[in-house]
């Protein structure tokens, strides 16, 4: 049984990718290179709202009914991918044959949950970000997360995210693609579609 405490530190002999990236470079990887390679950002009204609703809903804290803990803003990483982020919530539920974590006297079972704004809606760069988080959980836990969640904030809906082989190797590649993207300064030419017309980085 994992002891509880997490795997080490976060590594330092690389630039750690934050999970946002990932979820930026698999809706537009023109996008994840101005941010990244170029350091430009620009606020949407899209974007300030998604921050709005993250603010409202989002402070470091731990909330406990009675075997059940939500572990919010938690702070994750892993060595083998090396990325690292912040889960907006990870429920943790007690379950004899789960993992050990700092903040319960329990075996709990993770499932991460990502907070989104708007209306319940499939988008596939939001399961990415949602799967980096559980691999990240399962090597600081040694532990097996099948399955996680979006919440759209406001429509107040969840949809579960099977967090299955396929997925997880979309993570891997993605990860390999933004590093390549980074150590040759690269930024993709774009590639022109309806998304390009809510994007804040638009005239940039």
């Amino acid at each position: 049984m994992p002891d509880g405490t997490k795997t080490g530190s976060m590594p330092d002999d690389r630039e750690l990718i934050p999970l946002s990236r990932l979820s930026h470079a698999a809706y537009c990887l023109r996008r994840a290179a101005l941010l990244s390679n170029e350091q430009l950002w620009q606020e949407s009204a899209d974007t300030a709202k998604g921050r709005a609703e993250h603010e409202r809903v989002h402070t470091e804290r731990t909330e406990r009914r009675g075997r059940e803990l939500k572990l919010y803003e938690y702070t994750v990483f892993s060595h083998t991918l090396g990325i690292w982020g912040k889960c907006d919530c990870v429920e943790a539920v007690e379950r004899e044959d789960g993992c050990r974590i700092p903040a319960a006297e329990f075996p709990v079972s993770l499932y991460p949950v990502e907070f989104k704004h708007g209306k319940l809606r499939t988008e596939e760069e939001y399961n990415l970000q949602l799967c980096a988080q559980a691999m990240c959980l399962e090597e600081m836990y040694q532990t097996s997360i099948p399955e996680g969640a979006l919440f759209y904030i406001s429509s107040h809906r969840r949809q579960s995210v099977a967090l299955d082989s396929a997925l997880r190797e979309r993570v891997r590649r993605t990860i390999e693609t933004i590093r390549e993207m980074e150590a040759s300064l690269r930024v993709p030419p774009p590639e022109p579609g309806p998304k390009c017309k809510r994007c804040s980085l638009r005239e940039l």
